[in-house]
C-alpha cells in the first residue's frame, strides 16, 4: 500500500520528498559548475541556468524553516534558534573552508598565476574568516576573483542563508500571512527587476554594492515565499511526485539561454517565472508527495543527506579541474566529460563520507555539549 511521504521525526512529521529534490538540485549545481568551466561564454554552458539551484535551496530553506519553527516561539528564544542554525550550517562550513585552504596551492596555473606568491600566513588568515562565514573584502582577494569567499567561492549563499534566518527571528516571524504576504510580492516585483533589467539573476559572490544588492534580492522573495508557503499549504497526495518534480527542476535548469545578446531580458523574465512561479509549485508538489516503497523511501534520504556536504566539498575540486583546464587549453566536452563524471561521482562520495564521518559526529557532539534544552 503506498503510505504518505512524511515520516516521523522529532515532534513533526519530515517532508522527505523535498530532501530528495534537494539532492537533485545539488547534483545539478555540480554539473552546472562543470559544464561552466569548459564554455567559453554563458549561451554555451550545456547546464546553462544550473546557478538557480541556489534559488530553489532558498526556497525550500524558507519552507522548512517555516515548517519546523514557527510553532515553537513560545520556548524558543532568538539565541536557542540561531544555535540551531550554527550547529546545522557551520560544520561542513569548516570542512569546505579547509578543503578549498588544502588544495589551494596545487591551484597555481595560467588563470591563477600568482597564488604562490600568496603568503601562507594570509591563506591561514582567509581560512579563519571563512570559519566564520563572514566576507572578506577585495584587499584579501588571495585568488584573483573577487570572491568574497575565495577558499570556497559558494559561501556566498550560506551568507544569505544566515541573513535571511536572521530576518526571521528578529522579526518576520510574527508577520501575519496578509503582512508576509505583501513583503513577499514587493519581494517578487523587485526580482524580476532584478532579472529582466539585467537578463538573469547571476551574482551575489563579491563584497560590494552591486554583488551584495543582487543577493539579497535573490534570498528575500523565494526565503519569505517558502515562509508563507510552509503556512499557507495544504498538501494533496501526489503519485510519484519525486519523478515529476525531479524531472521538472532538471528541464528548468538544463533549459539553454533565452534572447541572446539582443534581448537579454527574455532569459530575465524566464528566470524571473521558474523562481517566482515554477519553484513555488515544485516545492507543493514535493509537499504534497507520496512514497511508494522502501527504495525510493532510501533514494530520497540519500539525497538529502548529502546535498548540502556535497554543495560545500565540490568547490575545492572544482578549482584544481578549472586550474588544469587553463593549463591544458582546447578542452572540448568530448574530451573531458571522462574527468568531469570522475569529480562528480568523486564529490558525491566524499560528500557521504564527511556527512558520515565528520557532520553527523560533530553535530551530535555540539548537541550533547551545548544544547539548552532538558
Amino acid at each position: 500500500m503506498s503510505t504518505l511521504f512524511l515520516e516521523k521525526q522529532r515532534e513533526k512529521p519530515h517532508y522527505l520528498i523535498l530532501d530528495g529534490l534537494r539532492g537533485v538540485a545539488a547534483i545539478i549545481v555540480v554539473l552546472f559548475h562543470l559544464a561552466e568551466a569548459i564554455a567559453s561564454e554563458p549561451s554555451e554552458i550545456l547546464v546553462n541556468h544550473g546557478y538557480l539551484a541556489v534559488d530553489f535551496f532558498f526556497l525550500l530553506s524558507g519552507f522548512v524553516i517555516g515548517y519546523a519553527y514557527d510553532e515553537r516561539w513560545q520556548k524558543m528564544t532568538f539565541g536557542n534558534f540561531m544555535y540551531r542554525r550554527i550547529e546545522r550550517l557551520q560544520p561542513m562550513v569548516v570542512l569546505g573552508m579547509t578543503l578549498g585552504a588544502i588544495t589551494f596551492y596545487y591551484t597555481d596555473s595560467t588563470i591563477w598565476p600568482l597564488i604562490h606568491e600568496v603568503p601562507v600566513w594570509k591563506m591561514l588568515f582567509v581560512l579563519f574568516i571563512g570559519y566564520t562565514i563572514l566576507p572578506v573584502p577585495l584587499s584579501l582577494d588571495i585568488r584573483g576573483w573577487q570572491e568574497m569567499h575565495p577558499l570556497n567561492s559558494v559561501g556566498w549563499s550560506l551568507l544569505f542563508e544566515y541573513f535571511a534566518n536572521i530576518l526571521y527571528a528578529l522579526g518576520i516571524r510574527k508577520l501575519s500571512n496578509k503582512a508576509l504576504s505583501m513583503l513577499v510580492l514587493i519581494a517578487a516585483l523587485s526580482l524580476a527587476h532584478l532579472a529582466i533589467s539585467r537578463g538573469d539573476v547571476v551574482g551575489g559572490w563579491t563584497l560590494n554594492v552591486e554583488h551584495m544588492y543582487i543577493g539579497f534580492t535573490r534570498v528575500m522573495y523565494p526565503f519569505f515565499a517558502g515562509l508563507l508557503l510552509s503556512r499557507i499549504t495544504k498538501p494533496t497526495r501526489i503519485k510519484y511526485a519525486l519523478l515529476w518534480c525531479s524531472l521538472l527542476i532538471a528541464i528548468l535548469l538544463f533549459m539553454p539561454r533565452i534572447g541572446g545578446t539582443d534581448y537579454v531580458w527574455m532569459n530575465g523574465l524566464y528566470e524571473s517565472f521558474c523562481i517566482i512561479v515554477l519553484f513555488p509549485l515544485i516545492v507543493y508538489l514535493g509537499a504534497s508527495g507520496m512514497i511508494h516503497s522502501t527504495f525510493e523511501q532510501d533514494i530520497c534520504k540519500f539525497l538529502g543527506d548529502i546535498s548540502y556536504p556535497l554543495y560545500l566539498v565540490h568547490f575545492p575540486i572544482l578549482y584544481l579541474y578549472i586550474a588544469w583546464l587553463s593549463d591544458h587549453e582546447g578542452q572540448t566536452l568530448n574530451d573531458v566529460w571522462p574527468i568531469s563524471l570522475l569529480i562528480l561521482i568523486g564529490s558525491i562520495a566524499l560528500s557521504y563520507a564527511a556527512l558520515k564521518w565528520y557532520d553527523e559526529p560533530v553535530r551530535k557532539w555540539l548537541r550533547r555539549k551545548f544544547s539548552t534544552e532538558k
